[in-house]
């Protein structure tokens, strides 16, 4: 698990329904259903995406993470995640260090 995120002025927060395959976390594997997903940038360029079930108190680590900030912007990475995550298959961060190539 990992600490709660730390809202700032470039964070995101959206509730999914992961769909088949779930999304991948680097603590407890695939995790599905209704889930919170948040979006920040960390100070140096990079951004991390966390994911927890809704309502809960714990938060896990996207696999993938952190990643560099893209030109789209946190919110452009965001709304990638959302997509991805609502499409399953045990998805992660886009760009991130657990996506495949092509």
């Amino acid at each position: 698990m990992t600490d709660s995120p730390t809202p700032g002025p470039d964070a995101h927060l959206d509730d999914v329904r992961a769909g088949a395959g779930g999304a991948m976390t680097d603590e407890v594997g695939v995790i599905t259903g209704d889930l919170t997903v948040a979006t920040y940038a960390l100070m140096d360029g990079r951004a991390v995406v966390l994911v927890q079930y809704k309502d809960a108190d714990e938060w896990y680590t996207l696999t993938g993470n952190p990643v560099p900030v893209p030109p789209g912007g946190v919110a452009h990475l965001h709304a990638d995640v959302l997509d991805r995550v609502r499409a399953g298959g045990g998805a992660g961060v886009p760009g991130g260090s657990g996506e495949a190539s092509a």
